[in-house]
């Protein structure tokens, strides 16, 4: 029997849902902008409530995770399935981060109750990437959507050989 193939993090994202130069200087604002690049998305039963699920899990503790990176997440019924979005701030923004470092990258994950494993494993794999330093600097220096693409796509096929 196959393995079941594990959703990797370039499958969740789409230019659409990647913002290069993301707007704005408080985390609120930024997080708004960020949560503003699932509208649409055909998973997305209720922009509103993922908005303030997301708010409510940040309220409870920081996603600043550190090194530049915030990984804000929730998990609502106003998702179908496991959703993502992904951007570079214009500016470094400050996140309240563990290492009180600004953050510029911001990967955000919405996803169901049900999917809550597969959640875990999204985070953990971003986790991993970013603690890479090469991956993150190739991040902050692209300059399309599709670059980002192309960077997640590469760096999880190097953690999958490494």
């Amino acid at each position: 029997m196959p393995a079941t193939r594990f959703l990797e993090i370039h499958d969740l994202l789409s230019p659409e849902t990647i913002q290069v130069g993301l707007p704005g200087s408080t985390k609120e604002e930024v997080l708004a902008n960020l949560i503003k690049l699932l509208d649409g998305h055909p998973a997305v039963r209720d922009p509103d409530a993922v908005r303030e699920a997301i708010l409510a899990r940040e309220r409870m503790m920081s996603t600043g995770v550190g090194k530049g990176l915030a990984l804000p997440h929730a998990k609502t019924p106003a998702v179908r399935e496991n959703v993502a979005a992904f951007a570079v701030t214009r500016e470094p923004v400050d996140f309240g981060s563990i290492d009180s470092t600004p953050v510029r990258l911001i990967f955000l994950l919405v996803g169901t109750e049900a999917a809550k494993s597969e959640h875990i494993k999204i985070l953990s794999r971003v986790s991993r990437l970013m603690n890479r330093e090469y991956f993150r600097d190739r991040l902050l220096s692209v300059e399309k959507a599709e670059n980002v693409l192309s960077i997640f796509e590469s760096g999880e096929n190097d953690l999958l050989e490494g």
